[in-house]
């Protein structure tokens, strides 16, 4: 199934969301395949802290470029690369680079609407679509409705369905509410925008099942697997200089080294 957009299509027709563990680096990207993943996706927000960046359009896209090519390189599923805003308000340069990451072999992206105007983001996915041609992608829109209070809380619902339909007629492939939580919110949503709906993982937030039945057709943990990982990262570190301790250090695994060797 290397890197197939039919087969990434194919996953958002389910039940049970498709459920995407978010990489930052080909290291992370292939223990999650080995873990079970049917696709990979990347996180910004991830991506960025592991290349010694803040997230929020910091990261340069040939960097970005990079780092997708050696994901890539070492798993056999499909892919999805999380672009934030396309690194660039001109549309056609947005294109391009989109169109790079295309030749590469990925799958999908994410392309969100928080930075510029709403309708600036709209001329960007016309615009990739239009570079592309006959080539395929999957286009998952991302909306910061709930996730940055764009409107007024009353408002979201009608307001979440309204740049979803925008964006489908755009040419958008899926719509991506990240924050969102409300069970009848959801279902709303999700019945009315006619496009697989993507929820980020949430306190409060129902579980897969559940959002299966809700209208839900993927779920991703949001930077919230690379905060874990970092955390135990953090503590094991500050415990080795403080004690300078072996024991606590073979508690670890070389399994990286067994899967990146084939």
């Amino acid at each position: 199934m290397k890197n197939s957009v039919a087969d990434f299509r194919k996953l958002h027709v389910n039940n049970t969301p498709l459920i995407l563990p978010l990489a930052w680096d080909a290291a992370s990207a292939r223990l999650f395949e080995n873990a079970g993943a049917r696709a990979i996706a990347t996180s910004s927000a991830a991506v960025s802290w592991a290349l010694g960046y803040a997230d929020g359009n910091n990261v340069s896209f040939s960097k970005l470029l990079s780092l997708s090519e050696n994901v890539l390189r070492v798993i056999s599923l499909p892919l999805s690369v999380d672009v934030e805003g396309g690194y660039s308000n001109d549309p056609e340069i947005v294109a391009q680079n989109i169109q790079q990451l295309v030749d590469l072999g990925i799958s999908g992206i994410n392309i969100e609407d928080n930075t510029g105007s709403f309708d600036l983001l709209l001329d960007k996915i016309r615009a990739i679509r239009k570079i592309l041609g006959e080539k395929d992608l999957f286009i998952n829109f991302r909306t910061d409705v709930y996730l940055q209070s764009l409107v007024d809380a009353e408002q979201q619902v009608q307001e979440t369905i309204r740049r979803g339909k925008a964006a489908k007629d755009a040419g958008a492939d899926g719509l991506f509410v990240p924050g969102l939580t409300d069970a009848d919110a959801i279902k709303t949503i999700a019945s009315q925008v006619e496009l697989p709906v993507h929820v980020m993982a949430w306190p409060g937030l129902a579980d897969a099942t559940e959002l299966g039945k809700l209208g839900v057709k993927r779920l991703s943990d949001g930077a919230r697997i690379a905060s874990v990982a970092w955390k135990f990262v953090t503590e094991t570190a500050e415990h080795f200089i403080r004690t300078g301790a072996s024991e606590p250090l073979n508690n670890g695994s070389w399994k990286l080294q067994e899967l990146l060797s084939h």
